[in-house]
């Protein structure tokens, strides 16, 4: 049996797009003599789709699409991924559909995702069928880690799924599948969706093991891929490719950022650069994703801004071919501080005035934004949005953050990377000392530890999820992980009105750690 794996980037709601991608790769499938032909779950529709799942309309649309793909499928058969209505209820299934039949729906079982968990309901999982002689067993989703009897019923597994990046991700998934088909002595097909929806980025990654447990197909990671196997032949082993997490996470972040503007229709972007190495990174990727003449950045320095990083992000700006104006916002500020004396007059200078900088400066961003329709660019690092050492309405403010999933310590490795073949960013940018530079001299060092031992108690406490008396007991100073501790708490209010974040690890602020705003019992 020869089998298709179509891995495509499609939009949601765009039933007319994504229909006429996959009625496309059915009539390419067929030219090659394909068998069966797979794509991945959802794939009708685009996902996440929220509450979109439980409107009858969007339902039927999806049940319509699937139909007009079916009238498509002489002479071959596809397993395609819809939501449709059950019992009152949305379920996630794979179709089924042979000679223009649509034979079956299979359900997904284990709804695991946040995502879908108030908005998927439960079916009955896997089953087993027949398609060209062969037994094969079609599951949906999360549901290919719980069942446990393929090795009875099938000779090949299907998978299909919409399953996010997150770091170190691939690989996982690449060890449990060869892990799956060596154990069973079955072939395993894994058809995964790609591409970015708003915060989440697909990474398809989709690949086919033989029953010895051996790689026969690897498609592309982060791009849209097809291939076809041949079960009945002896298909040569391809090696699994290594995965570079830096390299991994670059290629999520461009993805991500290039279809949150292409499927929304945005096309033209604007930041503020600080001569730092988050705005600097931001900018860096930003000018590979989108046209560097459709970026517009201001240089705004303050009373305490150094000439250093005025000179390091012109530079940089100038290299790129970004539009840039220098917009010295010292006059704003001093005209501010006066006009709050009678209501701040006497009082010592601290956050307050450090903060109507930042504010300052994204009053004249969004200026920018709402004049010519850029979309502004947040460039808070993950580091940074944990222990709030930020401005609400200020350096927090912004359409998308492609940024605040990585930690400071990531930040430098991702810059290091950008610069493997010539210096985009500014030598001088990444070697600095970190400084929001809000008042005479400061690092910030001054009111953080430094950030490699910042980051490692943060990736302890978020991602792991472990209690300050684990993490004390792995080695770090107790008043350090207290004080970092109730950093991380006091600051959760700031991180409910942050914009949507790329996810690119296994524990996103606002989707993979929710807290309570009200919260007498930390963790």
């Amino acid at each position: 049996m020869k089998i298709g794996l179509a891995q495509l980037n499609y939009t949601i709601g765009d039933f007319e797009g994504n229909k006429l991608k996959i009625i496309s790769s059915i009539s390419n499938a067929k030219s090659q003599n394909i068998d069966l032909l797979v794509f991945a779950e959802q794939a009708i529709c685009g996902t996440p789709a929220y509450d979109l799942l439980n409107k009858i309309t969007f339902l039927d649309l999806c049940e319509e699409t699937l139909v007009e793909i079916a009238s498509h499928c002489e002479d071959i058969a596809v397993i395609v991924g819809l939501p449709i209505a059950c019992d009152n209820k949305t379920i996630s299934v794979a179709a089924l559909i042979q000679n223009r039949q649509i034979i079956r729906y299979v359900g997904k079982k284990d709804i695991l995702s946040r995502d879908e968990q108030r908005h998927i309901s439960p079916s009955k999982g896997c089953q087993y069928v027949s398609i060209g002689g062969h037994k094969v067993a079609i599951v949906v989703g999360e549901d290919i880690r719980s069942e446990e009897e393929f090795g009875q019923y099938a000779d090949t597994i299907i998978n299909i799924s919409a399953n996010p990046y997150a770091r170190g991700i691939i690989e996982d998934r690449y060890s449990f599948f060869r892990t799956l088909s060596y154990k069973t002595g079955k072939n395993v097909v894994f058809v995964n969706q790609v591409g970015g929806q708003t915060d989440v980025i697909f990474d398809g990654s989709s690949v086919v093991f033989n029953s010895k447990g051996e790689s026969i197909a690897i498609l592309n990671s982060f791009d849209e891929d097809y291939a076809s196997v041949d079960l009945d032949a002896d298909m040569p082993h391809v090696e699994l490719p290594y995965q570079n997490k830096t390299v991994n996470v670059y290629k999520a972040m461009k993805l991500g950022l290039g279809d949150y503007f292409h499927k929304n229709g945005f096309t033209k972007a604007c930041l503020g650069m600080s001569g730092g190495i988050d705005s600097a990174l931001v900018m860096a990727i930003a000018a590979e994703v989108i046209d560097p003449k459709d970026i517009k950045t201001l240089l705004m320095p303050s009373p305490f801004s150094s000439d250093h990083s005025v000179d390091d992000a012109l530079k940089m700006a100038k290299s790129l071919g970004v539009d840039y104006d220098v917009i010295p916002i010292s006059e704003i500020y001093q005209t501010a501080v006066d006009t709050m004396k009678p209501v701040l007059g006497g009082t010592p200078f601290d956050v307050t005035e450090e903060n109507m900088q930042s504010r300052i400066r994204c009053m004249l961003m969004m200026a920018v934004s709402n004049k010519y329709g850029h979309i502004l660019l947040n460039t808070s690092n993950k580091s940074e949005v944990a222990v709030g050492y930020g401005t609400l309405y200020g350096d927090w403010s912004g359409g998308i953050s492609i940024t605040a999933d990585l930690y400071k310590t990531e930040i430098y490795d991702l810059a290091r990377y950008i610069n493997r073949d010539k210096e985009i960013i500014p030598e001088e940018i990444i070697v600095k000392a970190p400084s929001a530079e809000l008042h005479p001299g400061q690092v910030d060092t001054d009111t953080l530890p430094a950030y490699d031992v910042l980051d490692a108690i943060l990736y302890r406490m978020i991602e792991k999820g472990e209690h300050r008396e684990e993490i004390v007991n792995a080695g770090f100073d107790v008043d350090v992980v207290n004080r970092i501790h109730a950093m991380v708490i006091r600051n959760e209010y700031k991180r409910y009105q942050s914009c949507p974040f790329l996810r690119l690890s296994t524990c996103t602020f606002g989707v993979g750690r929710i807290l309570p705003l009200t919260n007498k019992y930390g963790y």
